[in-house]
């Protein structure tokens, strides 16, 4: 007969309220798709090494360990993570936040307890937690706000249809010292590059061994607060980001990002630099007039007049309409190779914007490759560490 579970809670630990909620909200990333009871609780482990509070939902697993916690007897206790922040946070009214952050706080068992107020909680059995699997080893090191702006950059261009779940997420591939990330929703693709420190104990980052996974595009997130390093770990077949004291484990998609290699022109024959601020300003209007024409998804248009000024207008009403639309002139341009001349350019406005615009350099430059008339690819050099694809629309 196999051992039964058993539903007693032996872990006993103190933690200072600031650090152990932060912990814990950490730890909900961990059981935002979770079904059981469970899966649904934080796992709350206690030896020799500290305070880990462990989720799983298997979609992401999350390993945090506490700073400051005091272990005052190893052992293991399975909580319900709801239950547990709301009466931790309810333990805390009337106090300031200052005295909040550094109120003591004492976990013995399934009882709760400050200095004022001590109350049980509903206890789940230990056996019943599903942990996930010990993460592989690190591949390389990157900079985790490097990383975040380079995952804003690309997460634009992936597809939001969840009929299409490959499409929804991230290719991460490791190349030697490089960390390229690649989305696409069929009509653009946006690559980026990130610097990686590579382990070199790891046997497999070389060029002839590139490791890679397809991780969904809601990791952004778990990075916008983190600064330092970030491990990244390529296991069979998840994908785990090591940053300081906490360790998140992603389930990836099946499958593969189509080959894109061969799309991103390595030439470009016309060169357009736009100054940004003007450019914004003009996809900004653009796209509210779109938005009052109750026109959604309607493209803006580049289009270059007889004597090859430049303007940007919204794509908007009927066909004789059309041809009475002025657009808002591009004066800051400038062009390398042939002046275009009664030419015209229909995309999509969300195309053109470039998110995280105060970390990138004062001017977009979008290219136009001659021999693929449908291609266009932002920025221009081709050395940038950022590539934006674009189909253009067809009116």
């Amino acid at each position: 007969m196999s051992e039964q579970p058993t539903p007693v809670a032996t872990a006993h630990v103190t933690a200072p309220y600031g650090p152990l909620v932060d912990a814990l909200k950490i730890a909900e990333f961990g059981t935002a798709c979770a079904t059981g009871p469970a899966q649904h609780g934080v796992l709350i482990e206690a030896d020799d090494t500290g305070l880990t509070l462990r989720t799983h939902d298997w979609e992401t697993a999350v390993s945090v360990t506490v700073p400051a916690a005091t272990v005052t007897r190893a052992g293991a206790s399975l909580l319900p993570l709801a239950p547990l922040t709301k009466s931790l946070k309810a333990m805390m009214a009337g106090e300031t936040k200052a005295t909040a952050t550094r109120t003591t706080v004492t976990l013995a068992g399934d009882l709760l307890s400050t200095d004022h107020l001590t109350v049980p909680l509903r206890a789940l059995p230990v056996g019943e937690f599903t942990p996930a699997k010990t993460p592989a080893q690190i591949a390389a090191h990157l900079d985790a706000q490097d990383l975040y702006r380079q995952l804003q950059r690309v997460i634009p261009a992936a597809c939001t249809d969840d009929t299409l779940p490959n499409l929804t997420a991230v290719q991460m591939t490791l190349e030697g010292h490089t960390l390229t990330l690649a989305a696409t929703d069929r009509y653009r693709f946006a690559v980026a590059d990130v610097p990686a420190t590579r382990n070199p104990d790891h046997p497999a980052t070389t060029p002839e061994h590139p490791l890679s996974a397809l991780i969904p595009a809601s990791v952004a997130k778990h990075l916008k607060t983190q600064t330092g390093p970030v491990g990244i770990a390529f296991g069979t077949p998840e994908l785990a980001l090591t940053m300081g004291d906490t360790i998140l484990t992603i389930q990836p998609r099946l499958g593969g990002m189509p080959g894109y290699a061969s799309l991103l022109p390595t030439t470009v024959d016309t060169s357009l630099t736009l100054e940004r601020a003007t450019a914004q300003r003009a996809l900004k209007k653009c796209a509210a007039l779109i938005a009052a024409s109750g026109e959604r998804g309607s493209p803006v248009t580049l289009r270059w007049d007889e004597s090859g000024a430049l303007t940007l207008a919204p794509r908007i009403g009927e066909p004789d309409d059309l041809a009475r639309i002025k657009g808002m002139p591009l004066t800051f341009a400038t062009l390398t190779g042939p002046t275009p001349t009664d030419r015209e350019l229909h995309t999509n406005p969300a195309f053109l914007a470039r998110p995280e615009a105060e970390q990138q350099p004062p001017a977009a430059a979008p290219a136009h490759h001659e021999p693929q008339p449908d291609r266009r690819r932002l920025p221009a050099p081709p050395d940038a560490r950022e590539r934006l694809l674009t189909a253009p629309t067809r009116p």
